[in-house]
């Protein structure tokens, strides 16, 4: 029956490239429709389909639809779908594998289940739009590094080795960026290529699966579930661990050893970086403030444009008051410290050199109350400008003219032109000139503090980032795949889009990974790249035209924060909630969930240690949580889609609570609990192992199978034939290479078929595994004796 279905699916989709009818068009005509099943090079008949039209589960006319073929013939029953039009998020998905199923219900009535997988164009674009970011970005820091000014011997050194390996790294990742421009047609990795250096950003095995459910007395329900490789640098290997555990040692080591710098906290870091961003979306808001003052030389000035002028000034008080923090004064006295003038004026007062200091030195010599006059100058002009700028807009409501913004132009082109914009004119300037040199000012003691992190890292802090962007990149890139996979079938949910801007979406990622051998660093960098999701948001905006390549996600921002941009049709866009439409930041929560369930995860329970993966349940389900919890007082839960199943969400998450800090091994219910629960949120699904195959697939079916019991009342006695007929692969020919996204990298000795069994039979053979390992051992040692 399966080969049967396949075979009409490749002569619906046109696989041998002949020219598509539509099924329905010529069953209008004929009673029968009849086709030749010819092989893949067109030389071989491989049978006769007849197809009619029948409604699913009118059991009295089985005898209407059959197959004809050289071998034997079948009964079957079809239910033939209208054609419909593709949503615009199609275009970024390509090479679809598609299976149709018939399962048979409690009530004997027939469902029709159609599997659908495809390719993600995201699964290149999204990090080759990163590697461009991460060269600029580290563009931009090798010149704030040179804006520095002189430096003493000492800091120079230091500068000019910093500046080298910012140079290597970007050197890299512009050669990674011209081997991943030369690639074309590929729109996925295969696991074969996951240890490739120049395919090392891009996730492995990323593809979105699709089940649409057809029931008779049910409307047609998706399930979508992003199936993707852990994200993990499989290239720079697992020799010392992965992310986790290489950033607490490199992070203890920067406490406890001597470095030829002054040390800066993980928190200070962090602040000067977030000053940098601020800095420099600050800049903008000065160039903008100035433009429109500049309108006001025109006699057409309105009350909307002193309004948006108000604004920005606003924006600009924000910003700038954002700027007044204790590091970046400490980090000037440190800058001013480092400066060659100060060494040879002080000649008993040198930089730290060889002593690690907890903070930053303060020094007599330098005048610390010159940042609070400079701060104190740039307020004094600012809060000028918006009195002045108030108190226009306050005269021009005390006004009872019913147009106001006719009179508001009335009253500023009857004063005198030297009267109140001569008295905003030098305030504006002077503002502007304020700005600008505290903005120079601190952007130059961050950069001192981030010169500081950089030379306390070398060498180790600059692969630990590389090895973070690859994982990121990788994380970031299945994401986005999921993010608009769910947001095109969640587009006629009110309830969803409410859900979306107000609250954000839960990303959960459920991982198979063992902990054992080097799968531990696989699900330590796994761990650290989905945690770093959390600096993403994302944005919907008004593609310019229908075309591919304008409806493509765009990636921006820098390391601490990137923003996704997604382009929707205009027709699309137009049906948003007007909070989205305005471009307001969506959140995406993510959460992991890990239970190994091979045969290493056996050893590792009986003999290894598997409290990573205690941590990082226990850790995701206290987020998974708060989520749930912010979600309930912002969002009513009548938006949250409807289950059979209608076990409250209170009472799964305390069930899942208590499986997560419950010893048992291979406890998959956290897994099921899990996925579940993210249904019920409206969440996204992803399923990972080490390279999204065997393990991966084994989890997927057996959830859609569950999904089919739970929601769509499947027979028990279909429940393992289901299983069974999802699990196989037939790799008949070429229909096996057109099923297989990576046949073409697969040896000739791979078997002819493949069956993935239930977890049940893994508990069971993990014990015999055990046992096989001794006989070995032994049986190795009398060998060699």
């Amino acid at each position: 029956m399966s080969i049967f279905l396949s075979t009409v699916l490749s002569f619906q989709r046109s696989v041998h490239n002949k020219k598509i009818t539509s099924i329905t068009d010529k069953t209008k005509k004929e009673k029968l429709l009849s086709t030749t099943c010819l092989s893949s090079d067109g030389v071989c008949t491989a049978g006769t389909v007849v197809v009619s039209r029948l409604k699913m589960g009118e059991m009295e006319e089985v005898d209407i639809d059959h197959i004809t073929t050289d071998i034997q013939s079948q009964k079957v029953r079809l239910q033939e779908e209208e054609t419909k039009q593709e949503p615009p998020c199609f275009k970024l998905f390509k090479n679809p594998v598609c299976k149709v199923y018939r399962f048979q219900t409690v009530d004997s009535k027939w469902m029709l289940v159609r599997e659908q997988m495809e390719e993600c164009t995201l699964s290149f674009s999204i990090p080759k739009q990163l590697l461009s970011l991460y060269i600029q970005e580290d563009m931009r820091r090798l010149q704030d590094l040179r804006e520095l000014g002189e430096l003493s011997p000492h800091w120079d050194n230091l500068r000019k080795e910093v500046m080298t390996r910012y140079g290597g790294i970007i050197s890299s990742y512009q050669e990674t960026l011209a081997e991943l421009d030369k690639i074309t047609g590929r729109s996925f990795k295969p696991s074969c290529c996951k240890a490739q250096k120049s395919l090392e950003f891009i996730p492995i095995n990323l593809h979105t699966q699709r089940m649409r459910v057809t029931c008779p007395r049910k409307t047609d329900a998706l399930y979508d579930i992003i199936t993707v490789g852990a994200p993990a640098a499989h290239y720079q290997g697992f020799k010392c661990g992965g992310l986790q555990r290489l950033l607490s040692r490199y992070e203890a080591d920067k406490k406890s050893t001597a470095y030829q710098c002054i040390y800066y906290s993980p928190e200070h870091t962090a602040k000067a970086q977030e000053v940098l961003s601020t800095m420099s979306l600050l800049q903008p808001h000065i160039s903008s403030l100035h433009f429109h003052f500049n309108l006001f030389c025109c006699p057409s000035i309105t009350f909307s444009h002193l309004s948006f002028f108000f604004f920005l000034l606003s924006q600009t008080e924000q910003f700038v008051h954002t700027l007044k923090d204790e590091l970046v004064k400490s980090a000037l006295l440190a800058l001013h410290a480092a400066r060659p003038g100060y060494v040879s004026k002080n000649q008993k007062q040198t930089p730290v050199q060889g002593v690690r200091q907890d903070s930053i030195p303060h020094h007599k010599e330098y005048d610390e109350e010159e940042w609070d006059r400079e701060w104190a100058n740039v307020a004094k002009c600012l809060n000028c400008v918006i009195a002045m700028v108030d108190k226009l807009l306050d005269e021009d409501n005390n006004k009872q003219e019913p147009v106001p913004e006719q009179h508001l132009a009335d009253v500023i082109t009857s004063h005198n032109p030297g009267d109140w914009r001569e008295q905003l004119r030098p305030l504006v300037t002077s503002l502007k000139e304020c700005v600008t040199e505290v903005v120079d000012k601190a952007k130059r003691a961050m950069t001192f503090v981030l010169l500081q992190e950089a030379a306390c890292s070398i060498p180790q802090g600059f692969l630990l980032q590389q090895r973070r962007d690859v994982v990121f990149s990788q994380a970031l890139a299945a994401l986005a795949c999921g993010f608009v996979m769910r947001l095109y079938a969640g587009m006629q949910d009110k309830g969803f889009l409410r859900q979306l801007h107000l609250v954000g979406l839960v990303a959960q990622f459920e991982s198979l990974l063992s902990t054992y051998s080097e799968e531990i660093g696989m699900l330590e960098d796994m761990e650290v790249g989905i945690s770093d999701l959390q600096r993403v948001t994302f944005q919907i905006t008004e593609a310019k035209t229908d075309d591919l390549s304008d409806l493509q996600p765009s990636v921006c921002g820098r390391r601490d924060h990137f923003t996704v941009e997604v382009p929707l049709p205009r027709l699309v866009f137009q049906t948003l909630p007007e909070e989205i439409k305005e471009g307001k930041p969506l959140r995406v929560f993510p959460v992991l969930f890990n239970v190994g369930i091979n045969e290493q995860q056996t050893i590792a329970e009986r003999f290894g240690d598997i409290s990573l993966q205690e941590r990082i349940n226990q850790k995701n389900f206290e987020m998974l949580e708060a989520y749930y919890k912010s979600l309930s007082e912002k969002v009513p839960l009548e938006c949250l889609p409807c289950y059979q199943t209608q076990t409250d969400i209170k009472e799964l998450l305390e069930t899942l609570g208590q499986n997560v800090v419950t010893k048992k091994r291979k406890n998959v219910e956290i897994l099921w609990i899990a996925g579940t629960i993210c249904r019920r949120l409206n969440g996204i699904r992803f399923t990972s192992c080490k390279s999204a195959k065997d393990r991966t697939s084994m989890s997927v079916t057996l959830e859609q199978c569950a999904l089919l019991r739970d929601e769509h009342q499947l027979s028990k006695d279909f429940f393992i034939r289901a299983l069974d007929c999802m699990r196989s692969r037939l790799t008949q020919g070429d229909i096996g290479q057109w099923e297989d996204p990576e046949a073409g990298a697969v040896t000739e000795s791979k078997p002819a078929s493949r069956h993935f069994y239930p977890i049940a039979l893994l508990l069971v053979s993990s014990h015999l595994l055990v046992v096989w390992l001794i006989l070995s051992l032994v049986f190795l040692l009398a060998k060699y004796q």
